[in-house]
């Protein structure tokens, strides 16, 4: 009953989706403000229905009710309650119907939110989420139907694949979805611009809350994901350019543009057709990762299914709101007429550099992910784009970005460098000698790539510290004194730029410094590992919940001090017959000590992959500090007022 109950109020919510799809957009048209008015209320029903569904949804896995077709394929009775939750969005329908959730939720939000905006805003903003919304309704009802009973009900479930059964990737899909949909936010304020004809600074203002919110979430959900491959996958790596996580990449390398593209049109009144355009192909590029995750047109650890029915019908999604905005784009779009003029020397064409240089990334990523398919297609040939690729390529762009970022924020609107540009370079510079000397002094045999990446990041660290101190040291004098202190979104920026550096340490740490030791040892046996001895005492046989285990039994030591027990093992779930590998971590500032259990058997040994990953833990500290750089910034806004002249300033 509950199932059907769920089931009804998901037609219920694509019916009203249809409602607000239309009647709003026709009373905008008509002049009809009860029409127009109809949006709210019509959203909210949505809203409700789509919530009622996927609570539905979560009860079914809960309780382990086996009639559900999806929880038979994707639960089981032992699994632990936790994962049986996850477990709901742990397969194709289930994490459609969280896309959708998360969809008509930004929309609710946004008629709670949106009261301040105009009402012609409002409106064709809400009925371009519900068309959006109706679509993927239509996905879910027609093609991926999540309440499809089995008859008679199995007496139990095949269980949640078991890679899926951990934290990481309860928290990761959730995460990530958020930020995939609030670009959908933005690509419906920037249709609904296109339709008005009107993008002046307040769209600029109403809109920028919703692209930092999907920004801060796609970092923190890429940053989860890469986490969880890390200490799950057991390959020792964090980032390995699947399909996948390029597909997560490219839309939030085009949410960075578009972050600081709509900063210049608030403050400024320019880069207007571009901002659109950004908003546009942000969503077009999650749409594109939606695409591949469930057509199987591209094979990843990632994927939800292998489906072409269900690719086409994402496809047609793709093309409709690719299509349509673009040809209303390519209409309105030289309409738009900027408010100001800038010069060369300007912290607009420094910002637009930064477009420039993001979006030609995100070119050699797209380039990257779909070359080997269009070979495919062409010739037959299989070929695999890797690391080769994009180190070649998409490195040496994000170089260059990160040297720019340094004096991208002593930049002036519309002409010149504000006076701390002396101050901030002879800091980046100084920075930058003492720690290519530093590397040089203590790195012996460094590769040039290394030295120029230790440069690169000391000249960006060099640049913002010196930014933070001159802007801090002269916050009490003179014009901008009247403020009494830096804004709030200036910090925001030097913890997002700060995070960068942190990330870029971690990076590099990681690459130039980790050492790997692939033994095959026997109980007993002592391994070196960049200066620790670890010493295997053997394997054990151990049950879990729904599981039983291989474990190794490793002693780390440093000179005969013992420092930790490591635990690698091997996963067989019974349910699904099916092993994984479980990494055993100590966690440091300093670096990682990482260990995997092979193959192997007490006579002839077992197989151990151990790893020393310096500084790696960094890599997702720095996530952490963007993330948290953007919500300081967005808070900061928010507590400025639209009218202020601040806005110039702080923007």
């Amino acid at each position: 009953m509950i199932a059907e109950l769920g089931h009804f109020a998901l037609i219920l919510a694509f019916v009203t989706s249809i409602v607000v799809s239309i009647v709003p957009l026709v009373g905008v048209a008509l002049g009809n403000t009860k029409m127009m008015q109809l949006a709210v209320p019509a959203t909210v029903v949505m809203t409700g229905g789509v919530l009622i569904a996927f609570a539905a949804l979560v009860w079914a896995f809960v309780t382990s009710d086996f009639s559900v077709a999806l929880v038979t394929s994707h639960s089981h009775s032992a699994k632990p309650l936790i994962y049986k939750i996850s477990g709901t969005w742990g397969n194709h329908e289930g994490s459609l119907l969280l896309w959708i959730v998360i969809l008509v939720s930004f929309a609710a939000i946004l008629t709670v939110s949106g009261t301040a905006m105009p009402m012609v805003l409002k409106t064709r903003t809400l009925a371009i989420q519900g068309i959006v919304s109706a679509a993927f309704l239509a996905f879910s009802l027609f093609t991926s139907n999540p309440f499809a009973r089995l008859s008679p009900a199995p007496l139990d479930g095949n269980g949640l694949n078991p890679v899926l059964q951990d934290p990481g990737l309860a928290l990761h899909p959730p995460t990530l979805y958020v930020g995939y949909v609030g670009l959908s936010m933005a690509f419906s304020f920037a249709v609904a611009g296109l339709l008005d004809g009107k993008i002046d600074r307040a769209w600029a203002i109403y809109v920028r809350p919703w692209i930092t919110a999907a920004w801060c979430a796609l970092t923190i959900g890429i940053a989860l994901g890469s986490w969880w491959a890390y200490y799950e996958l057991g390959w020792g790596g964090w980032w390995f350019w699947d399909p996948v996580e390029n597909a997560s990449l490219m839309p939030w390398l085009v949410a960075t543009a578009l972050i600081h593209s709509v900063s210049v049109v608030a403050a400024r009144g320019i880069f207007k057709s571009w901002t659109v355009l950004l908003a546009i192909l942000a969503f077009s590029l999650s749409l594109v990762g939606t695409f591949i995750v469930r057509s199987g047109l591209l094979t990843s650890v990632h994927s939800f299914a292998s489906d072409p029915a269900r690719g086409a019908f994402i496809l047609g999604i793709l093309l409709f709101a690719i299509g349509i905005p673009l040809a209303l784009f390519a209409w309105r779009g030289p309409q738009l007429i900027n408010d100001g003029d800038y010069q060369p020397v300007s912290r607009e064409t420094g910002l637009l550099v930064n477009n420039f240089l993001l979006t030609a990334a995100t070119i050699v990523v797209l380039i990257g992910t779909f070359y080997p398919l269009g070979l495919e297609m062409v010739s037959g040939a299989r070929i695999t784009v890797g690391p080769p690729y994009f180190d070649a390529t998409f490195n040496p762009i994000m170089g260059v970005l990160v040297l720019a970022m340094a004096f991208g924020p002593v930049m002036a609107w519309r002409r010149g460098t504000l006076p701390a540009l002396r101050f901030v370079a002879s800091g980046a510079i100084m920075a930058t000698l003492v720690a290519v000397l530093a590397g040089l002094a203590l790195f012996t045999g460094i590769s040039l790539a290394g030295l120029s990446g230790i440069g690169m990041i000391a000249w960006l660290s060099g640049g913002i510290l010196a930014d933070i101190f001159h802007r801090v040291k002269h916050a009490g004098k003179g014009r901008i004194g009247e403020r009494r202190a830096v804004q709030m979104p200036v910090w925001g920026m030097w913890c997002a730029h700060l995070g960068m550096v942190v990330f870029l340490l971690g990076a590099l740490g990681n690459g130039l410094f980790a050492t790997e030791t692939v033994v095959r040892a026997k109980p007993g046996d002592v391994i070196d590992l960049a200066g620790k001895e670890i010493t295997f005492a053997g394997v054990e046989a151990r049950q879990g919940p729904n599981y039983v285990t291989s474990t190794a039994m490793l002693e780390l030591r440093r000179d005969g001090q013992f420092l930790a027990r490591l635990e690698p093992e091997n996963r067989l779930y019974t349910a699904q017959r099916q092993t994984t590998t479980e990494a055993a971590i100590r966690p440091r500032l300093t670096g990682d000590d990482y260990a995997v259990l092979g193959d192997g058997d007490a006579r002839k040994g077992y197989t151990l992959r151990l790893y020393h990953k310096p500084l790696v833990s960094w890599i997702w500290a720095g996530a952490g500090l963007m993330a948290l750089g953007g919500l300081l910034a967005a808070v900061g806004r928010a507590r400025i007022p639209h009218h202020s002249a601040e806005l110039d300033t702080w923007t």
